[in-house]
């Protein structure tokens, strides 16, 4: 089925999917493509946003391409993203009794369940990096957020609400419950380091407050590797 096409100003094009596997599968293989028409290609989660160039291409022309790759896209299945294990420690988690009392849930199943998913890149945004991840188990789900934002949270600190989880990828006020905080640096905006892509996968490994400050600062791919 192709996506349902919108403009999107007067050089864009929204496509919008009935899945999110979808809408990452179409947006990974139409980046692959490097047409020379395409500026830009951003997913968030069943929708993609697709920017051209309005000298090589008019809506339009850029309506049936996309069609025709999202019918080519539907007969090949295209590669998942890479998996990314980040190491968490919820031992410098500031929202733990809140999670728990509304879960119902104790500290220790709580993080079980939090490290035990694997979670997906739906969105990037927030701030520089920031990974929308999804989706949180059952059990962890519908945590409200705070009622009064923090006016600060490290970087690294790791959050949920609703039905997601996600990265303070710099130090930024908040609202959401921190459950822990990851040591590695996840995004540099200087050095255009951004490792985490829309359709990677994420896996959170507890580690110990120590091991927080052993690996403090170093990149995600040095964890890695």
């Amino acid at each position: 089925m192709p996506p349902q096409l919108q403009p999107l100003g007067d050089q864009a094009v929204m496509a919008y999917f009935p899945a999110e596997a979808e809408a990452l599968s179409f947006a990974r293989t139409l980046a692959a493509s490097a047409e020379d028409w395409l500026l830009e290609v951003v997913p968030a989660y069943a929708s993609v946003a697709v920017f051209y160039d309005l000298a090589s291409i008019d809506y339009a022309g850029a309506a049936v391409r996309l069609e025709q790759v999202a019918w080519s896209n539907s007969a090949h299945k295209t590669q998942p993203g890479p998996l990314h294990i980040i190491p968490c420690c919820y031992e410098l988690g500031l929202d733990n009794a809140r999670v728990a009392q509304h879960t119902g849930l104790s500290p220790a199943r709580i993080i079980e369940l939090h490290a035990g998913a694997i979670y997906t890149v739906y969105a990037l945004g927030f701030c520089p990096g920031f990974p929308y991840l999804g989706y949180l188990p059952a059990e962890l789900v519908s945590v409200p957020r705070l009622d009064t934002p923090r006016l600060r949270l490290e970087k690294g600190s790791v959050g949920l609400t609703g039905r997601q989880t996600g990265i303070y990828t710099e130090a930024r006020p908040g609202g959401w419950n921190i459950i822990g905080r990851t040591p590695l640096t996840l995004v540099n905006v200087a050095d255009g380091y951004f490792p985490l892509r829309a359709g990677d996968h994420v896996r959170f490994r507890p580690i110990s407050e120590h091991d927080f400050r052993q690996l403090e600062g170093k990149r995600l791919e040095d964890y890695d590797s």
